[in-house]
C-alpha cells in the first residue's frame, strides 16, 4: 500500500468533518458528542503554521484519514511540545497506516524543532494505546473518570515520546 500525505486546506474541511463526525457518533475516541462545525474544525487544525501541521492521509490514492499536530497548551514555554492526533476512516485500521503516519508526524515535528510529542487517548481506546506503545511512547498520565459518553464513564491517558534531545 502506498501512503502519502497532503496538507489540509480549508477546502478539505468537509472531508475532515465527515471522518471526525463518524468518530463523534460511533466511538469514544473523542469526547465531542455533537457533530463538529466547520468553524470548530478551523479551531482544531492549523494551516501554514510555523510549528504545527495538518494532513490528509491517502492510501493508494484513496482518502484514508487525517492527522495533525497541535499545541499542548497555548503558552510559549510549551512550544517544544506538541500533541499528535490521527483519525482513520472506518475500515482503514489495522493496515499499518497509523504506524507510518505517526512516524511521518514525528519527522515533521523534528524538522520544526519540537522535542516532545504527546498522545492524549481515551482509556478504552486499546488500539491507539497499543500503537503509541509500539512506537516508543510511554504512559505519563492517567486521568480517571474524567468524561462520560454513551452513558459510560471514561478515563483519559497520556503518552509521551521525546523525539529530540
Amino acid at each position: 500500500m502506498k501512503l502519502y500525505y497532503k496538507n489540509i486546506e480549508e477546502k478539505d474541511l468537509e472531508l475532515v468533518k465527515e471522518i471526525y463526525d463518524w468518530y463523534i457518533t460511533n466511538s469514544t475516541a473523542t469526547f465531542h458528542t455533537d457533530p463538529i462545525t466547520i468553524q470548530g474544525l478551523k479551531e482544531l487544525l492549523y494551516f501554514n503554521h510555523s510549528l504545527y501541521d495538518s494532513f490528509l492521509i491517502y492510501a493508494d490514492d484513496e482518502l484514508a484519514g487525517y492527522c495533525f499536530t497541535t499545541h499542548f497548551k497555548k503558552r510559549q514555554a510549551y512550544n517544544g511540545t506538541a500533541e499528535v492526533t490521527i483519525y482513520l476512516k472506518d475500515g482503514f485500521g489495522g493496515k499499518g497506516i497509523g504506524k507510518n503516519t505517526l512516524s511521518f508526524l514525528e519527522e515533521k515535528a523534528k524538522g520544526k524543532g519540537i522535542k516532545n510529542l504527546l498522545g492524549i487517548i481515551t482509556g478504552d481506546n486499546t488500539g491507539s494505546i497499543a500503537l503509541f506503545e509500539r512506537m516508543g511512547y510511554f504512559k505519563c498520565a492517567h486521568f480517571k473518570n474524567v468524561g462520560v459518553k454513551f452513558g459510560k464513564v471514561l478515563d483519559v491517558v497520556g503518552y509521551q515520546k521525546e523525539i529530540q534531545e
